[in-house]
Formats: C-alpha cells, sequence, structure tokens
C-alpha cells in the first residue's frame, strides 16, 4: 500500500521561511503531478502549487514570488519552500499525488495526512 507523509510544519513569525515534504513509499510504478493544498477550519481546500512530471509548476497569485515547489523522483518526494510567511498563510497543509502502481491500472490519488502551518507573532 502507498502512503505519503508529510513534515516540515510548524509556527513561524511573520517573514520567516519552512520547508514542507511529502515522501511517498510503497510499491510504485509512476507518480505523475504532485500539489500542495491548504485549508483552515471552515473554508474551502485551496490548491497552493503543483508541479508536473516534467517539472512544470503553477502557483495561486497569492503565493507567487514567495513559494516554490519542487521534486525529487529518485526519493518519490515533493517540496514546498515558503519564505515570507504572512498571517494569512496559516493552514493544514496537505500534499496530493497522482500516481500509477503499475503501467496496467489506472491512474489514481493520494493525500497526505497534512501538516500544521502557523504564522503569527
Amino acid at each position: 500500500q502507498v502512503q505519503l507523509v508529510e513534515s516540515g510544519g510548524g509556527l513561524v513569525q511573520p517573514g520567516g521561511s519552512l520547508r514542507l515534504s511529502c515522501a511517498a513509499s510503497g510499491s510504485i510504478f509512476s507518480i505523475n503531478t504532485m500539489g500542495w493544498y491548504r485549508q483552515t477550519p471552515g473554508k474551502q481546500r485551496e490548491l497552493v502549487a503543483t508541479i508536473t512530471k516534467g517539472g512544470s509548476t503553477n502557483y495561486v497569485d497569492s503565493v507567487k514570488g514567495r513559494f516554490t515547489i519542487s521534486r525529487d523522483n529518485a526519493k518519490n518526494t515533493v517540496y514546498l519552500q515558503m519564505s515570507s510567511l504572512k498571517p494569512e498563510d496559516t493552514a493544514v497543509y496537505y500534499c496530493h499525488l497522482w500516481l500509477q502502481k503499475s503501467p496496467i491500472v489506472p491512474v489514481y490519488d493520494l493525500w497526505g495526512q497534512g501538516t500544521q502551518v502557523t504564522v503569527s507573532s
């Protein structure tokens, strides 16, 4: 069974930085698009950033220039480097992957367990 383990969240002051990581383990044939989402209580989950297998990235406007998504295919890991953090960035951050266990079966998606990011002075 493929599982995702997230890490890197925590409490940071405005203007600070954090790096989130999400590592997939298990039998994996291919990981396609990876992404990061965030959610606060009572609000809709928001897509923050995505990265394709070929390395193309996309960001929500509010984080452009501050966040960087990257991936290490050899480690089946996706990262989110967050800089110049603002209180509005406070949320639970979830990684999301589209993957295949074999070339025969269709792709399916997996969610990480979430990691809390709190930006406060």
